[in-house]
């Protein structure tokens, strides 16, 4: 099956086609340009360097959180608009999850974070193991969620086995408290951001273990937190009591 994998939860945004076994083309882009500018000519690009059309693809498949909310939505509304108008199947999958997936075959512990901001991060762990076919093992750990920097530090300090920061929240961990770790590894950075490919890839495990996808108008995010407005507001009607 060929799959586009589209994530856009950062500043990185990026696009591949995934044809079950090798990428056949991908695209990202780590610049300031918005996503809604950027997302459709990647998504244009991986498909006609694949030498595909639109309706070749089996299943679109876009990282749905967490992770920015604008960045989130303009990449749900572009595979929802790709899907609704082609009839393409879609599934939605875990932005953590899929960094992870940038580091299979590597040994240890895959701790992928994003910048949540207010000194937190939204951040998950996954056990890695290698693979002599060349096909490591990603196993979740925990389920998504926001947590403090602090709260995180307390977490690792003690790690006896390697612990590999991903994600665009990595080098924030880092700063704070990974160089500290003796078992703290700062992921490579061709391998820190998000990749359309990862998406792909995981979408692709979703489906050989009995994931199901969705018809386009049934994706949704995950934000696991309130926006900074919807904070603001709640804070304001806490304090008139």
């Amino acid at each position: 099956m060929l799959i586009l994998g589209i994530d856009s939860s950062a500043l990185a945004a990026s696009a591949a086609v995934w044809d079950g076994e090798k990428v056949l083309s991908q695209c990202t882009v780590n610049n300031r340009l918005t996503h809604s500018q950027t997302l459709l000519p990647m998504v244009q690009h991986v498909l006609s360097h694949a030498g595909i059309a639109l309706g070749d693809l089996g299943l679109l498949a876009v990282a749905a959180g967490p992770g920015s909310f604008t960045g989130l939505r303009i990449g749900l509304a572009t595979v929802k608009g790709l899907g609704c108008g082609s009839g393409i199947p879609c599934l939605g999958v875990s932005t953590l999850e899929a960094l992870a997936y940038n580091l299979e075959g590597f040994a240890g512990t895959a701790c992928c974070a994003m910048d949540a901001r207010v000194k937190q991060v939204y951040q998950a762990y996954f056990a890695l193991a290698p693979g002599r076919d060349g096909r490591g093992t990603v196993a979740r750990l925990n389920d998504d969620r926001a947590v403090s920097l602090e709260a995180l530090e307390q977490e690792l300090k003690d790690a006896h086995s390697p612990v590999y920061f991903v994600g665009d929240g990595a080098e924030l961990c880092w700063r704070q408290f990974g160089e500290k770790l003796e078992q703290g590894f700062l992921a490579p950075a061709p391998l820190r951001w998000q990749k359309g490919e990862s998406v792909a890839r995981l979408a692709g495990r979703m489906l050989e273990q009995g994931g199901q996808p969705v018809p386009a108008e049934a994706l949704a995010p995950s934000y696991l937190r309130l926006s900074q407005a919807e904070r603001e507001r709640k804070a304001r009607e806490e304090a008139r009591g």
